[in-house]
């Protein structure tokens, strides 16, 4: 009998017949379920009660605990169901009683508890269905996102997935953030459509009238505040601008400058695009961290995004170079992380993530 268990719940997709993945169970009929097969004491009744939940989830026709239906106000619960099946699979594969009612306790947080951190809003009692959160130190992404007023016209500005990613891993919504090259827009689109407030500065008046542009197209569902400033951030006065503001300090900050001179964005001379020399280029990005430190809350992040160069037959790992001179300011290294796209193809990017000391 045990080895038909092992065999029946080796693979759960086999039982489900529904493609959706996401559906609404009732809360309680599932908890009090879970509660009763917890205080079993034989680990094949355990196995067997499971099978019966996981035979009702793969036909709603069987469900007569009323698990599928009869919801009432705080009853109904939205759940992915393959994960749910992979969590009762692995409780019916425990090989120990101990073992069974550690994952049925789990199970059963997940359901009931919130767990969040001070940095973001997920659920760690449910990680599992952020599913599309990137935490290895390589994403390979398929192509661009080009929804709402998202697009690729402005040369050089990054794809929107990484202040995507990089906004729901490290803040929390309503928190402040603050891009120091904004370019067309990209990071304060991501703070409107994730709910974060965002300050971004550009160089250039031209650019910054698009971004202004870009941003007030896209929806902004959760009133926040987004403000494009104008102003050379080697020199800004950061803390002066946010108090302006009333802005104390910014909770995340991103930076994403040109890679030295592959692409001359503009003629004025301010433009680290427009260094003479790799020296030059790092001690005007140096500025900038320096400008900023003071702003960024403690313990929280600091994520530069940037490219290497190959000039005259030499590779010059520009992105190394820069990340030192974040450690050099008193930055603790927290990540490295390497992206890809495949469609088009583009150049590696190296996103380093570091956290103030």
């Amino acid at each position: 009998m045990k080895n038909e268990y092992l065999t029946l719940f080796s693979y759960n997709s086999e039982l489900v017949d529904n493609p959706k993945t996401e559906f609404n169970i009732n809360q309680n009929v599932l908890l009090e379920a879970l509660s009763k097969i917890e205080s079993l004491n034989e680990n094949s009744e355990i196995k067997y009660e499971i099978h019966k939940l996981i035979e009702i989830i793969k036909n709603p026709l069987k469900d007569n605990i009323g698990l599928l239906k009869n919801f009432s106000n705080g009853d109904v619960f939205h759940i992915n169901k393959n994960l749910l099946l992979d969590d009762l699979v692995r409780i019916a594969n425990s090989h120990t009683i101990e073992r069974a009612k550690y994952y049925i306790i789990r199970l059963k947080k997940s359901l009931t508890e919130i767990k969040t951190n001070k940095i973001n809003d997920l659920n760690l009692n449910r990680w599992k269905e952020y599913d599309d959160i990137l935490t290895d130190s390589l994403w390979i992404i398929d192509k661009r996102d080009k929804s709402g007023t998202h697009n690729a016209g402005y040369w050089g500005n990054f794809i929107p997935q990484i202040p995507n990613q990089l906004l729901r891993r490290y803040t929390k919504k309503g928190e402040y953030v603050l891009d120091t090259f904004l370019g067309s827009g990209t990071t304060l689109i991501e703070c409107r459509r994730l709910g974060r407030h965002g300050v971004g500065v550009e160089l250039l008046p031209s650019v910054a009238e698009l971004a202004n542009k870009n941003i007030s197209l896209e929806e902004n569902k959760f009133n926040v505040k987004t403000e494009v400033i104008i102003g050379d951030s080697t020199q800004l006065d950061f803390q002066y601008e946010l108090k302006k503001r009333n802005i104390k300090s910014v909770q995340f900050l991103i930076m994403h400058p040109p890679y030295w001179d592959i692409i001359k964005f503009s003629k004025d001379r301010r433009d680290l695009s427009n260094s003479q020399s790799l020296e030059e280029f790092l001690n005007l990005f140096g500025k900038v961290v320096d400008n900023t430190y003071e702003i960024l809350d403690k313990d929280r992040y600091f994520a530069l995004v940037i490219g290497d160069k190959y000039s005259k037959g030499e590779w010059i790992p520009l992105a190394f170079y820069a990340m030192e001179e974040v450690l050099n300011r008193g930055y603790l290294l927290k990540s490295i992380i390497f992206k890809i796209i495949l469609f088009p193809p583009y150049p590696s990017t190296s996103i380093t993530v570091a956290s103030m000391s």
